[in-house]
């Protein structure tokens, strides 16, 4: 039974109990909460439903708990209920009721966890969106790896995702990257306001190489030769980057395709027609003062350029169109003022500034032996995702960008995530799957027949630490939902390593296969279905995450 269904269960039979007494079952929430108490002594759940209702009820809490623990024990499912304190009832589940969770994941398979909290909605989740004009920094791989998590933890409510990338080929940071390309191919120093590195001399010389006369050419023609073909040089590596790191998109939307397409201009007259712009000093304003925001916004300029926040407002209307029905930004710590003028611009276009959710990453630093890492020379001026990735690998960099909230400030010690230990938490993840892989193999070589796990006894499985374990495993369901509608991948992490701790307790404390010439215990195949039972959801969540699980480390 999962925490899900014991809950149902809670729920239909206060139904029963408040319907018998005469009372106004209205008062029950649409979910009833269970949680497992912190200690193991109380139970293996708890639930203060009746503390929520008494008082709208007008009865004795306690009263009202007795009857309902009292109601729950005739549910086979049910071992015992008990009242505690005020009106919280501790619940202990039958052996059978426990143990058929074992045949629930291993039935669900890949599947186990997922759910339909999401099914029918159409997200479009936009993440990294590096300008194209050096490698992704510590940042962006930040992104990457949250991103592309829970996309992935979306989709697994049933959520239809599109991951998206706004490349950003226009404004005045390409300008300065052009700039930068035409003096290393020159051979001259980077312009006071361009960009250094290594890579910028490597794209300069493989701009060259594919337009050989290119600095022959008058300024104006050469400028666009560099940014047409070192843009795209650039571009492609950091797509590159994110394939290697298991990061891709279904969508890379140009930001020059709103103004050339003249979507910019349509999306401004709109508003304007609306009475949402208004003219000041030569400029046009976004009245988004009206809407939330902290001020009005300039969307064209007093020269008739059209400001940021002017393609913004467009690509936010072109994803509305495209039928997402919610837009997840995923921007960097210094964007934190996007999310009320994003807003701002939905609803001053008369649209639900509810479709507009806004996620802001905190920054990234790496340390060793307890200092900061030096910068890159390849980039100049910061730590770049190949970096980190050529220092941990890809599974230790993804699951550290992870597994900490996003809106905190993150340090990663490369010495820690280096290490094949305990200390190391995605060894200490990845090592549970492996010794669960190396477990089945053991017992094949021993002749040990599973057989169906519908067939097996699995009410054997009373151990105190079989019992933690499983009831761990009843967790992940949950652990998914509440990761989806919090937008927090970093929940499923914490819960992986949860899970990892209470299988090698459960390993340390029971025996599974015979040693030397000993008989197979009768529980010893129950175990190994709950141990394949185990190994699935290890495997299920860091798929979750994009970092494999071993079978053999």
């Amino acid at each position: 039974m999962t925490p899900a269904a014991l809950a149902e269960l809670v729920r239909s039979t206060a139904v029963d109990v408040l319907t018998a007494r005469g009372l106004d079952t209205a008062v029950l929430p649409a979910q009833v909460t269970v949680e497992r108490p912190r200690n193991p002594e109380h139970g293996d759940y708890a639930t203060n439903l009746v503390m929520q209702v008494a008082k709208k009820l007008g009865v004795n809490p306690r009263e009202l708990a007795t009857e309902l623990s009292t109601a729950l024990t005739a549910s086979d499912a049910i071992d015992s209920a008990e009242v505690a304190g005020p009106g919280f009832v501790n619940l202990r589940l039958a052996a059978d009721a426990t143990a058929g969770l074992v045949r629930a994941v291993l039935t669900a398979g890949e599947a186990y966890g997922r759910g339909t909290s999401l099914t029918g909605r159409k997200i479009n989740l936009e993440f990294v969106s590096a300008n194209p004009t050096g490698p992704i920094h510590l940042g962006g791989t930040r992104w990457a790896a949250v991103g592309d998590a829970l996309g992935r933890v979306l989709s697994a409510q049933d959520a239809d995702v599109t991951r998206e990338y706004y490349f950003n080929d226009a404004g005045a940071q390409i300008d300065r990257f052009v700039k930068s390309l035409v003096a290393a191919a020159k051979g001259e120093p980077a312009p006071e306001d361009g960009y250094g590195g290594e890579y910028i001399a490597e794209i300069a010389a493989q701009v060259l190489a594919v337009e050989p006369k290119a600095l022959e050419q008058v300024d104006a023609e050469r400028d666009e030769t560099f940014r047409k073909v070192g843009v795209n040089l650039m571009f492609e590596q950091i797509k590159k980057s994110l394939h290697e790191f298991g990061t891709d998109f279904d969508v890379y939307f140009h930001e020059n395709s709103l103004h050339r397409s003249g979507a910019v201009g349509t999306a401004v007259e709109a508003l304007k027609a609306k009475g949402s712009l208004y003219e000041k000093d030569g400029a046009w304003w976004l009245r988004s003062s009206d809407y939330g925001d902290d001020k009005d916004r300039v969307v064209i300029k007093s020269d008739g350029a059209p400001a940021y926040i002017a393609g913004d407002i467009a690509y936010f209307q072109d994803k509305r169109a495209r039928g997402f029905d919610l837009c997840i930004y995923m921007l960097g710590a210094d964007h934190h003022g996007y999310i009320a003028r994003l807003k701002a611009a939905a609803a001053a276009a008369g649209d639900d500034p509810a479709t507009v959710e806004v996620l802001i990453g905190q920054l990234v630093s790496l340390v060793r032996e307890g200092k900061p890492v030096r910068m890159s020379k390849r980039a100049g001026n910061v730590v770049t995702m190949d970096d980190v990735v050529d220092a941990i690998g890809v599974d230790a960099t993804r699951y550290a960008m992870i597994r900490a909230s996003a809106d905190s400030t993150l340090d990663i010690d490369l010495d820690t995530w280096s290490k094949r230990t305990s200390d190391n938490p995605v060894f200490y993840v990845q090592y549970a799957h492996a010794r669960l892989s190396s477990l089945g193999r053991s017992a094949a070589e021993l002749g040990i027949e599973l057989g169906d796990v519908a067939e097996a006894d699995l009410s054997l499985l009373t151990h105190e630490r079989e019992g933690d374990l499983i009831r761990t495993l009843g967790e992940f369901p949950r652990v998914l939902a509440s990761a989806a509608e919090l937008r927090e991948p970093h929940r499923v992490a914490r819960y992986l390593e949860g899970l990892a701790g209470a299988y090698h307790r459960f390993y340390d404390a029971c025996r599974i296969l015979p040693r030397g010439d000993e008989e197979v215990s009768a529980v010893a195949v129950p175990r190994l279905h709950l141990c394949a039972a185990t190994r699935q959801v290890l495997a299920n969540g860091l798929a979750l995450l994009g970092v494999s699980a071993p079978e053999r480390m």
